[in-house]
């Protein structure tokens, strides 16, 4: 089993960097086998912390590029892996161009344990450069995974869940309770697993259809005939063979792409009269 060397007592968390530091070997352990990185593989860490995830994969071969934003946490980590096949980024991830990390690499594994206060905004801008991720390993809120992975007809469903699993698979592997993490968290975290891929249907424009899904569900509890009245009439609604008195959780991600494709034919034939 893995045996941590952290030096948490050595580094106060950060509340506005949403620091909770994972220091259970058990669950490091199982994170590791499911990322099991081949030998010489590159692999970009978001939030290394200090470190916890970081050594084990530099040790099983792997060549990381760490983002953080803290400078205090990436000076150890700079020390602490000195002349390894590790690269540090002292930035902020929501404003890092990916396509520009290990760019002849083709296709490259994201991971992360992401903090709870940006790990939605950092998700969507993650899914801006899709076309070059194989897949992405995040340790995040129970509440976040179990939104990206809801399905129709439930509570959690929304537009986080459906812009997601438009563009990729989600896959929840197992839960870590707060006492896995130093300080602990108030609440579980989750282990997720997201591999993006072309959708079966292709939605016309995906910037209308994110707005759109969002419009639907500002008042998710109201019925589509009035959360989406100023984009769409209820007869039309009905012609798309949707009923208008449905609520946005009860559509499937195929009626949301139906109905933007529609709008978007209705608005380019219009623009041709």
């Amino acid at each position: 089993m893995y045996s941590s060397n952290l030096h948490i007592n050595e580094h106060r968390a950060r509340k506005r960097f949403g620091q909770n530091f994972l220091n259970n070997p058990h669950y490091i352990e199982m994170m590791l086998s499911f990322i099991n990185p081949a030998a010489d593989e590159p692999i970009i860490e978001i939030g290394p912390g200090l470190g916890a995830l970081t050594r084990p994969l530099l040790d099983a071969g792997a060549h990381i590029t760490a983002i953080e934003i803290d400078r205090d946490l990436s000076a150890k980590l700079a020390a602490d892996f000195q002349g390894r096949h590790f690269e540090l980024i002292t930035q902020d991830a929501l404003k890092t161009n990916f396509a520009e990390i290990e760019p002849d690499a083709g296709k490259i594994r994201i991971i992360g344990n992401l903090p709870y206060n940006i790990s939605t905004p950092l998700i969507f801008h993650l899914l801006a450069y899709e076309w070059r991720i194989k897949e992405m390993y995040f340790l995040l809120q129970r509440e976040v995974v179990n939104r990206l992975a809801a399905n129709p007809d439930t509570g959690a469903y929304g537009k986080l869940g459906i812009m997601v699993q438009y563009h990729c698979d989600v896959t929840p592997l197992f839960d870590i309770p707060p006492e896995a993490f130093t300080p602990q968290p108030k609440v579980f975290s989750s282990y997720v697993k997201i591999t993006p891929r072309p959708y079966p249907i292709q939605a016309s424009d995906t910037t209308h259809l994110k707005n759109l899904v969002n419009a639907a569900f500002q008042q998710r509890r109201k019925t589509l005939r009035n959360t989406l009245k100023k984009w769409i009439s209820a007869p039309e609604l009905a012609e798309l063979g949707i009923a208008p008195d449905k609520r946005p959780e009860n559509l499937q991600i195929d009626d949301y792409i139906r109905i933007s494709n529609h709008l978007l034919s209705e608005h380019s034939d219009n623009n041709k009269r």
